[in-house]
C-alpha cells in the first residue's frame, strides 16, 4: 500500500455505498423511460370543503391522479417519493394586497419496504404500510379531517378565497434523478391550483 494511491483513489464504503446505489437507480430509472410508454403525470383536485368543528376548520379533500410506470418502478427500487398538499387562504382588501390567512403544507412519504414487501405511506410521526403502490396512493389522495385553522382565526361571515394544490416534490428525490426529472411531464406529477370561495361560519351547513 502506498500513500501516493490510497488517500484519492478510495471513498469511505457508507459513500461508496450511496453513490452505487443513487447510479444504479437512476439508470434503472432511465431505462424504464425507454421501456415504458411515455404519458404525463397529472392529478386533479376533485372536490375541497372547509367545515368548521368545535375547535377549528377543517379541510377534506378528494385527489384524482395515479403514479406512471416511471414512477411506480422508481418507488419499487427503493426511492422514496414525497407529495405535497399545498393549502393557502386570503382575504381581499380593497386598499392593499390580499391578506395571507393561512398557510399550510401535508406531506405523505411513499416507500417500499423490500424486507416486508409492503408500501409504506409517511406523514409526521404516523404510517401506514399497504400491498400496494395504489393502495397506499388512494389513501393519501382522500383527505380528511385536515386542521388549517383555529376556529378564532377566521372572522364569521367574512369571504375568504381558498387555494389547493397536490404535487410530487422532485426535490426530495436523489440528486441524480432529479437530474433526470428536470423538465420532464412524467416526473413532474402536479395539479393546478383549485380555487373557491369560503365564507367563514359558525356550524356546519
Amino acid at each position: 500500500m502506498t500513500d501516493s494511491s490510497t488517500p484519492c483513489s478510495k471513498k469511505p464504503p457508507e459513500r461508496r455505498r450511496f453513490l452505487q446505489q443513487a447510479g444504479g437507480l437512476a439508470a434503472g430509472a432511465w431505462l424504464a423511460l425507454g421501456a415504458a410508454s411515455v404519458r404525463a403525470a397529472e392529478a386533479e383536485i376533485r372536490a375541497a370543503s372547509i367545515i368548521p368543528s368545535d375547535d377549528q376548520y377543517i379541510l377534506n379533500v378528494d385527489i384524482a391522479a395515479e403514479l406512471t410506470p416511471l414512477l411506480a418502478d422508481v418507488v419499487a427500487r427503493g426511492v422514496s417519493l414525497y407529495f405535497v398538499t399545498e393549502f393557502e387562504l386570503s382575504a381581499s382588501r380593497w386598499y392593499w394586497l390580499d391578506e395571507e390567512v393561512v398557510s399550510k403544507t401535508l406531506t405523505y412519504r411513499l416507500s417500499y419496504q423490500s424486507l416486508t414487501r409492503q408500501y409504506r405511506l409517511t406523514t409526521g410521526a404516523l404510517h401506514q404500510n399497504f400491498g400496494s403502490a395504489e393502495e397506499a396512493l388512494r389513501t393519501m389522495l382522500r383527505i380528511r379531517n385536515w386542521g388549517i385553522a383555529d376556529r378564532n382565526a377566521l372572522r364569521i361571515g367574512r369571504s375568504y378565497n381558498a387555494s389547493l394544490r397536490f404535487r410530487l416534490d422532485v426535490g426530495e428525490l436523489p440528486k441524480p434523478l432529479q437530474v433526470s426529472a428536470f423538465g420532464r411531464k412524467d416526473w413532474n406529477l402536479s395539479s393546478d391550483w383549485y380555487r373557491w370561495t369560503f365564507v367563514a361560519a359558525r356550524e356546519a351547513k
